[in-house]
C-alpha cells in the first residue's frame, strides 16, 4: 500500500529516496509517497524516550565524538570512505545490496521481490523511528562543525537542515542487518560485522558523529523488535527467507574489493 504523508518529506530528503522535493530549503512542507511501514506510526519507539540527550559541549561524550571523527578525516582519499559514499547512498533496489557479500546473495526485482519489499518497509519503521530525537535537538552535523569534506557534497543543503541525533540511515542500516542475520543465522556474523561498518561509513563520511551513530543502532533494534508483532512481516520473512536460497550470488571481485576497503581502519 502506498499512502501520502507531509511527514514523510523528512525523511525522504534525510535518507536520499527522491531527487528533489519542492520548496526552497530542508524542511519544506511536502506530500511523499512511501509504502507503509510494518508499525503505525503512532506506535514506533519514541527516540527521545529511548536515547540519551545530545552530547554538551565540552563534554566527555562530545571529546570521544571530537576524536573519532578527526580519525575518521584521515581516511578520505581511501577505497573506505569511497564504501562509505556508496553506503549512504539508499536508492533501491541497490541500497540493500551492501548486504550482499555477507548475505551470500544479491537482491533484485526479479529474484528477491518479498525480500525488497521487506528492505523498504523496514526502511520506513526504522528510518522514521528517529525523528522524535532529531526534530528536536537538531544537532549540527560533523562537517558543519569541523570544516572537513564530507562525502555527499551534493546533499549538503538537506543535511545541514536535517539533525544529526541521532543517525537515521544507521538505524536503517542496523535494522537490515538484524533482519538478514535473522533471515540467514549461518551468516549471522558477517551480517552484523558489515550493519556494524555500515554505521561506521556513516562517521568516515563526516555526516554523523560516533553517538549519532550509536544511537541510531539503538532505535533500529527497538522498531525491529516492534515489527515482530505485525502479520505483514511475519509473512514477507518467511517469503524473504525462502527467495535468499535462490538468488544469484554476489560478485567475487566485488565483494573482495569490498573486504579490502572494510580492512582499512581509522
Amino acid at each position: 500500500m502506498i499512502r501520502k504523508a507531509p511527514a514523510f518529506a523528512a525523511i525522504i530528503m534525510a535518507l536520499g529516496l527522491a531527487p528533489a522535493l519542492a520548496g526552497d530549503k530542508p524542511g519544506a512542507d511536502v506530500m511523499a509517497e512511501l509504502p507503509d511501514g510494518y508499525v503505525a506510526e503512532e506506535s514506533l519507539p519514541d527516540s527521545l524516550v529511548l536515547i540519551p540527550p545530545v552530547p554538551s559541549y565540552g563534554s566527555m561524550r562530545q571529546s570521544l565524538d571530537d576524536a573519532s571523527a578527526a580519525a575518521a578525516i584521515a581516511l578520505q582519499g581511501t577505497a573506505r570512505f569511497e564504501l562509505a559514499r556508496q553506503d549512504a547512498d539508499l536508492s533501491f533496489p541497490d541500497a540493500p545490496n551492501v548486504f550482499a557479500c555477507a548475505l551470500g546473495a544479491r537482491m533484485s526485482e526479479e529474484e528477491t521481490p518479498r525480500l525488497l519489499n521487506l528492505m523498504l518497509r523496514s526502511l520506513v519503521d526504522s528510518g522514521l523511528s528517529t525523528y522524535g530525537a532529531k526534530t528536536s535537538y537538531q544537532r549540527n552535523r560533523p562537517f558543519m562543525v569541523n570544516g572537513a569534506p564530507f562525502c555527499t557534497p551534493e546533499e549538503e543543503e538537506a543535511l545541514r537542515g536535517d539533525g544529526s541525533y541521532p543517525s537515521g540511515h544507521t538505524a536503517v542500516g542496523w535494522a537490515w542487518a538484524l533482519i538478514l542475520s535473522e533471515l540467514a543465522p549461518d551468516r549471522a556474523d558477517a551480517i552484523l560485522a558489515r550493519g556494524l561498518a555500515y554505521g561506521e561509513s556513516r562517521i568516515i563520511c563526516n555526516v554523523h558523529w560516533r553517538t549519532d551513530v550509536v544511537a541510531g543502532r539503538m532505535m533500529g533494534a527497538a522498531a525491529v523488535a516492534l515489527m515482530h508483532n505485525s502479520d505483514d512481516f511475519i509473512a514477507d520473512m518467511k517469503a524473504a527467507r525462502a527467495e535468499i536460497r535462490t538468488a544469484s550470488a554476489p560478485d567475487v571481485a566485488e565483494c573482495n574489493a569490498e573486504a579490502a576497503a572494510l580492512a582499512i581502519k581509522p
